[in-house]
């Protein structure tokens, strides 16, 4: 592992050097530099207040999204399986719209918070359900109750954007997913959860090492399925929630972050805490290279993250369907 983990260190501080010199402008490595080192002026200004902030969000919320997929994906033995499976975007995209058409939520902290919140309720909402119907430690019961519930607060929060047509500028951009325009101080909410989630995982990565077994025989070892799967499945929320509040509902980073790190890996079965490292700076990488795109690819405007990482996800997921099919044959 160490091999790819450097590789992927280097990378990825290439990615944030160069993500501060990029933009609409490209600066000169002594202008940033100076602007780092408390230099003034407008140059100054927007790599301080723009370009560190989005890049720093953009590390730690695709290592949330990394790790959070990775966890789902183990629990469920899914390889499809990704955030907004257990409805933490639609959670936290509802409580957001709510917030802003209700209680008329403007600032950004405001919004960050009501996220957490949604994808958190919303979480709990899957578990009840999965609870409910007798499916707690069933991974297939817990998936579908996610796509339930993920289905169900869209629907609501599509409804509140239709009553409240203005929240609908308000909360586009963000609702379209972006490291952009964030206050850096959102990382209050974004790193708590983040070191929470770490720690927790490596914690849990021996019995998920032998949950990749079948049920019967990881209990057969001593291993409390359904425990450690509902805490997994909550970590991975968790850590979703944290990078829901900080960008908005990021799609596909957590599918593919996770299956790019099980390809760096020199063994054919890389341990969980192996996994866990490669998924988090993985995720991180994916996201800065996804934000710079971002920024060049329609200049002088800015798309979407989840179109740019769309031009990635879509891909992958065919190719996973293909070959589920394949080994289903």
């Amino acid at each position: 592992m160490r091999r790819p983990a450097i590789a992927l260190c280097l990378a990825l501080c290439a990615a944030v050097i160069f993500s501060l010199h990029a933009g609409l402008t490209f600066y000169a490595p002594h202008t940033v530099l100076s602007a780092l080192l408390g230099g003034e002026g407008a140059d100054a200004l927007i790599v301080t207040t723009l370009r560190l902030p989005r890049t720093a969000i953009g590390v730690v919320g695709g290592a949330s999204l990394g790790l959070s997929g990775l966890l789902m994906q183990s629990v469920t033995r899914n390889p499809l399986a990704e955030p907004g499976l257990l409805g933490v975007n639609a959670g936290g995209a509802l409580f957001v719209t709510f917030g802003v058409t209700v209680f008329g939520v403007a600032s950004l902290a405001g919004i960050g918070m009501a996220a957490v919140m949604g994808a958190l309720a919303a979480t709990a909402l899957v578990f009840s359900i999965s609870a409910s119907t007798g499916g707690a430690g069933n991974p297939a019961t817990t998936l579908l109750a996610g796509f339930t519930v993920a289905a169900l607060l869209a629907s609501f929060t599509q409804a509140l954007l239709l009553i409240d047509e203005s929240a609908l500028e308000t909360l586009l951009f963000w609702l379209s997913g972006s490291f952009s325009d964030r206050p850096i101080g959102l990382l209050q909410l974004g790193l708590p959860l983040l070191a929470i989630g770490v720690a927790g995982s490596l914690l849990l990565a021996t019995p998920l090492d032998v949950l990749r077994l079948d049920d019967a025989s990881a209990r057969s070892v001593g291993v409390n399925v359904g425990a450690v799967r509902l805490t997994a499945l909550g970590l991975a929320a968790l850590l979703a929630a944290g990078a829901v509040a900080m960008a908005g509902p990021v799609l596909f980073l957590g599918l593919v972050a996770p299956h790019l790190a099980r390809r760096l890996t020199d063994g054919a079965l890389p341990s969980t805490r192996q996994l866990i490292v490669l998924s988090l700076l993985t995720g991180a990488l994916i996201a800065v290279l996804a934000d710079i795109l971002a920024r060049i690819v329609v200049a002088p405007g800015e798309a979407p993250m989840s179109a740019v990482l769309a031009l990635v996800g879509v891909p992958m997921l065919v190719h996973l369907l293909h070959r589920r099919k394949g080994l289903a044959a």
